[in-house]
Parts: C-alpha cells; sequence; structure tokens
C-alpha cells in the first residue's frame, strides 16, 4: 500500500487497511516524478491549498532544508521554498496512530477486502491486456506473473486507486509531526525525514514539481505504492524510454515490482508456502512461533517440535517459518512459509498482507485461465 510500505507491521494491519480503502485511495490519479508539471511552478505555488498549516514558519522544518541542501548540493532557497510550501496535514498524523490494542486480528476478515470479484476482474483485464510484459519480466527476474499482479491488485486495484494526499504534504506532516505517542515516534520520524529528502533528490534530478505528485497517507505513490527511498534503488525503466514513471507506464511497473522481489532475494521455483497441521503429542507451538516469519527451521527440526508436512514440503531444501493467521475469535489458521514467503512481506511487513498478495494472484490466474 504505502510501499513498498515498511509501516504496516502486523500489528498496524486492521487499522491501516481499513483506513486506507477508505480515506488514503478515494483519489484521482497522481501525478509521476517523470510527468509531473515543469519545476517553474513553485513560485507560484500553483498546487498550494488551505488545507494545512505550510511549514514556512517551522524552524525545524527550514533546518532540515538546509540540510538536505548541504548534504545533496542543491540550492538552499529552493529547498526551504519546496519545504515550506509544505502542509501539516493532522489527518495525516492521526492516520500513522497504531491500532487499538482491543482490535483483533481477523485473516478471513482480511482476505475479504482484497479476494474479491472487482479485483479478480479487473486482475484478469490487467494480465490479458499486459501478458507479453509480464512474461519478459518473469524471464528476466523469475517472478511469476501472478506475484507481481497480486501486488499491484493488493495495492492500488491496477492504478484505480492511487491516493489522494499531495506527497510532501505527508512527507513533511510524518517527518516533523509524527504522532508523539507513537512507541517509535523516534524512528519512525527519521525513517521518514529520510524519504522525505529522498523525494526531494527524485523531484530535482528529473526537474519536476515536487508540489504536484499524490499518492498515499504514507507518501508512497503510483501502481506499487512505491516509497522514494524504494523508487530510488529498485525501480526501473522497463519500456526503455528513458525514464521510469509508476503512475502511467505499466512495463515500468511490473519490472520495478519484479526488480524489488529478485533484490530481496526470491527463489525461482520455490513456492511461497505449504500447508502444516499438528502432532499435539510432540507440539511445541511457542517455539515454532518464537522467530515469527522469519524462516528459521529445517523441515527435520520444524517436525521434530510437532509440525506435520506432507508431499513435496517433506523435501524443501530451505529453512521453514510456522505463520499464524488470527481469525478473531475463530481458531487460527497455519501455514509452513518459505523463504520466498518472507520476499513478500519486505514489501509490507505483514503475514497477512503476503497471503493476500499469494491468494489474489492465485485466484487471477485460475479465473484467467478457466475463461471460456
Amino acid at each position: 500500500m504505502a510501499g513498498p510500505n515498511h509501516l504496516n507491521a502486523s500489528p498496524l494491519i486492521s487499522r491501516v487497511f481499513a483506513i486506507a480503502l477508505l480515506a488514503a485511495f478515494a483519489s484521482a490519479p497522481s501525478e509521476s516524478v517523470a510527468q509531473a508539471k515543469p519545476r517553474q511552478s513553485i513560485a507560484n505555488g500553483e498546487r498550494n491549498s488551505a488545507r494545512g498549516v505550510p511549514y514556512a514558519s517551522s524552524e525545524a522544518a527550514m533546518a532540515f532544508a538546509d540540510g538536505v541542501a548541504q548534504r545533496r548540493g542543491l540550492d538552499p532557497e529552493r529547498v526551504r521554498r519546496i519545504i515550506g510550501q509544505a502542509q501539516m496535514l493532522p489527518v495525516v498524523a492521526r492516520l500513522m496512530q497504531p491500532a487499538p490494542a482491543t482490535s483483533p486480528k481477523n485473516w478471513r476478515v482480511y482476505r475479504s477486502r482484497f479476494i474479491d470479484p472487482i479485483r479478480i476482474g479487473a486482475g484478469v483485464r490487467f494480465w490479458t491486456e499486459n501478458r507479453a510484459v509480464l512474461e519478459r519480466a518473469e524471464k528476466e527476474y523469475g517472478v511469476p506473473a501472478e506475484m507481481i499482479v497480486g501486488i499491484i491488485g493488493v495495492e492500488t486495484i491496477y492504478g484505480r486507486q492511487l491516493g489522494n494526499f499531495r506527497v510532501i504534504d505527508a512527507l513533511a506532516t510524518l517527518s516533523f509531526d509524527f504522532p508523539a505517542s507513537h512507541p517509535r515516534a523516534a524512528e519512525r520520524t527519521k525513517y521518514f525525514q529520510g524519504e522525505l529528502e529522498q523525494f526531494i533528490v527524485l523531484q530535482e534530478s528529473a526537474g519536476t514539481d515536487p508540489l504536484a505528485p499524490l499518492g498515499s497517507y504514507a507518501g508512497a505513490v503510483g501502481m506499487p505504492q512505491f516509497m522514494p527511498t524504494s523508487w530510488a534503488k529498485w525501480a526501473v525503466d522497463f519500456d526503455g524510454d528513458g525514464r521510469i514513471d509508476l503512475t502511467r507506464s505499466t512495463p515500468d511497473v511490473i519490472g520495478s515490482v519484479a526488480n524489488y522481489f529478485k533484490s530481496y532475494g526470491w527463489n525461482t521455483g520455490m513456492p511461497t508456502h505449504y500447508p502444516v497441521s499438528f502432532d499435539m503429542a510432540k507440539l511445541q507451538k511457542d517455539v515454532l512461533l518464537a522467530p515469527d516469519i522469519l524462516p528459521t527451521f529445517s523441515v527435520a527440526s520444524f517436525t521434530a517440535n510437532g509440525a506435520v508436512l506432507e508431499g513435496k514440503a517433506l523435501e524443501h531444501k530451505g529453512p521453514l517459518a510456522l505463520v499464524e493467521l488470527l481469525n478473531g475469535d475463530a481458531e487460527p489458521q497455519y501455514i509452513a512459509g518459505t523463504e520466498n514467503f518472507y520476499v513478500i512481506t519486505r514489501y509490507n511487513w505483514s503475514s497477512y498482507y503476503a497471503m493476500a498478495v499469494i491468494e489474489l494472484g492465485r485466484e487471477v490466474k485460475e479465473a484467467l485461465n478457466n475463461r471460456p
């Protein structure tokens, strides 16, 4: 969603996605870094509005601007104008508050938000229209088309919901007014300041207007919802036109998602997970769950602690993790996650998110193959 969005770890799941779907993505199409308006529009404040308090009078924001200019070799006055026209948006700060501790996680409810006829139908159309590009990405990066399709569908319904917050406003708000009550406020503030700095650098390098791009409440942009540092590290020019556009160039989107997965160690041909059950006489569930979703156990140690695998899972060569998916008051579901499952969670730090991506991609593939 805001990502690759490394904000939405498991404790934030229900609030982040429920609010994001209702608020952050009720949007008009955003402008990409490559195609935003010319940089001179910054002077007349064309995109500036009265939605929030500008940061021009904030000493902390102006000191940060001076630091960015010095570190990056940019014009200090220009960077001050850019950040000075960013606005503090209280709604963005509110959206970053952790979910109430009483909010139960529920995989079935979570799944229903993303695996539905609208997304499946849109996914079939997306795959049909971009089959050749998906096949090229799969061949070049080794990432299955269904994983790429699953990511883009979960993030933005294939470009339908790109976000309606000005990126500069969202990133500035979270850089200078991140909720102090948040248990990770200092860490998150530092993270967003890095994203704000990278966003300005990207815009200046492209000669585009930093006041123009729209995105999520966390500052993610485009069909794959890349944060600025993710754009800088992993976005690729997959259509060969000499620029990267993650909003309007579907090939760039597909290639960038595939490159992201490959960079995090995607193993071509490896399943994402296996079914698992338990031998209650040997089960050491606390031991199996201790590493969370990090693959840690060999097949031998996994089964020695009471996990039961069958078929090809018993021949798996890499480490496994026991992944628990809570269902509110109902019984949890469990899978044996592989290293590829973990790679998906690098896009968004949530096992629920990873399962939604996997199942949406699978459902779209089945619908595509079953068409008359």
